[in-house]
């Protein structure tokens, strides 16, 4: 007989971990595993030259998790995930010894690191949390798993800053994507005396979107009639950053220095380009050696086009996962083979989800653009919000998702926050992206048949979700 409430473990307790929890929660006996605090990350940025505004971006999930959610906390970091006997081995945060927990279903949600050329993948904009990582690391003697090590860090690093712009240093960033190009634009803010530099293989900044968001950031708005043709180049000019597109990153080089204006070459260098996957305890069966799809293929050839590693495209995907593991349950122990309505119950395909076409990117704390109806083809979607208008907008964002006044942040469970999000990731519509046009109910293929639901026992976000093995991608 299976027990009256399946368990559901969640590996991570960010956007999506907190997301599977929100809905599970409430039928299932769900347990996360995760380090202390939760970070907002799409705002880490502006922390690092602002060190109180961390303050604003963090929050210490066991209060959240088992007070306001009613689920189980562990603080502690998986260490092996085994899909045939379901059950995962865990370290506590405060003991030597291993343990074990099994679960039903298990939701891996553990998001991805921004150091692709780094063994564990470390950079700035996410801690490190992982034990291992710490020795091996640039910053072993700080405790990323603590929420005052991420403090001392911050303020570890805009101390680095000040004391950049103090002898007017020159800085390289390697990468004008999101990451890149924010990064560049808060330095400069707060830091107008360092000598920034920023390059990228690509011919221009924010190389996947519109050519209108990508000038909007290389330029400067001169007028609301030309900001949709002009606006990321000549901002950047304005400002006083030089940039160099089409230029390959080669730190051993004499002539790549030389080609961007640093003959003795900079100071500082921030590398901002790529991903590299956070999900160690994995079987090693299941990871691609090469990066996503196994590295060489082209998105029309992948099972899902290649999708951002950004939060709100994982919320999205999460809530399909969660989908999944409520109709598996109905087919594999409450004996239903059909819905409310009368419909075939069926397990739904992952697909590219709307949201993942949706970016707002900031220039500084007063300007910003926002790009909407992206997906994984070249220069698609639409700059639809720009200017003082746009950081705005960026800014409330980041309040209904972690605001201090819990009421209105929805990652630690806040009731105005919930209200905001809950209909943006459980779209009734699909206008755009890779899902059916009616949310995920209709019109996606069936995944198969009772029988072959046995195997579905985690749900990952980023490859095929057909809960075997060998898939190959795991986000």
């Amino acid at each position: 007989m299976p027990p009256s409430q399946r368990r559901v473990l969640i590996i991570g307790g960010s956007f999506s971990g907190l997301a599977a929890g929100r809905d599970l929660g409430s039928h299932y006996l769900v347990t996360w595993t995760r380090a202390e605090y939760f970070e907002y990350t799409p705002g880490v940025l502006r922390a690092y030259v602002k060190p109180k505004h961390l303050d604003a971006l963090t929050f210490t999930l066991q209060p959240v998790i088992e007070t306001r959610m009613g689920c189980k906390y562990i603080w502690g970091e998986v260490k092996e995930l085994n899909g045939a006997e379901k059950t995962a081995t865990y370290k506590p945060i405060f003991t030597s010894e291993r343990e074990t927990i099994d679960f039903d279903y298990c939701i891996i949600a553990a998001g991805c690191n921004f150091g692709p050329f780094h063994k564990w993948g470390e950079s700035l904009w996410f801690p490190t949390i992982h034990e291992d990582a710490r020795p091996e690391g640039s910053w072993p003697h700080l405790d990323e798993r603590y929420l005052e090590g991420r403090r001392r860090h911050v303020l570890e690093e805009f101390n680095f800053l000040k004391s950049l712009n103090d002898k007017s240093a020159t800085c390289l960033v390697v990468g004008a994507g999101f990451i890149g190009v924010e990064w560049a634009t808060e330095i400069q803010h707060f830091f107008p005396r360092v000598k920034l530099t920023i390059i990228d293989f690509l011919p221009q900044p924010l190389g996947p979107l519109p050519a209108s968001a990508a000038k909007y950031c290389e330029t400067w708005n001169e007028g609301a009639a030309t900001c949709c043709t002009w606006i990321v180049e000549k901002y950047m000019n304005k400002v006083g950053i030089k940039q160099f597109y089409n230029t390959k990153y080669d730190a051993k080089n004499t002539e790549f220095w030389k080609s961007i204006d640093l003959p003795n070459g900079a100071d500082k260098e921030y590398v901002c380009i790529g991903v590299k996957a956070s999900n160690y305890f994995m079987p090693k069966e299941t990871l691609s050696e090469k990066g996503p799809g196994g590295g060489g293929k082209k998105p029309d050839d992948w099972p899902i086009p290649p999708i951002p590693k950004i939060s709100y495209p994982g919320e999205e995907m999460c809530i399909v996962a969660c989908t999944n593991i409520e109709k598996t349950d109905r087919l594999l122990f409450q004996s239903k083979t059909v819905d409310c309505c009368g419909d075939p119950l069926k397990v739904w395909d992952m697909h590219w989800p709307w949201g993942a076409g949706m970016f707002a990117t900031s220039l500084g704390p007063d300007d910003a653009c926002f790009v909407a109806g992206a997906n994984w083809q070249k220069n698609s979607g639409l700059m639809c919000v720009w200017g003082q208008v746009c950081a705005v907008q960026k800014e409330f964002i980041e309040a209904s998702k972690t605001d201090a006044w819990s009421v209105l942040d929805e990652c630690a469970y806040g009731f105005i926050g919930r209200c905001i999000w809950y209909f943006v990731h459980h779209t009734p519509v699909h206008l755009f992206g890779g899902g059916p046009r009616w949310g995920v109910s209709a019109e996606t293929r069936s995944q198969g048949t009772c029988a072959s639901l046995d195997r579905l026992v985690w749900c990952s976000f980023g490859g095929c979700f057909d809960g075997s093995v060998g898939s190959g991608d795991w986000c």
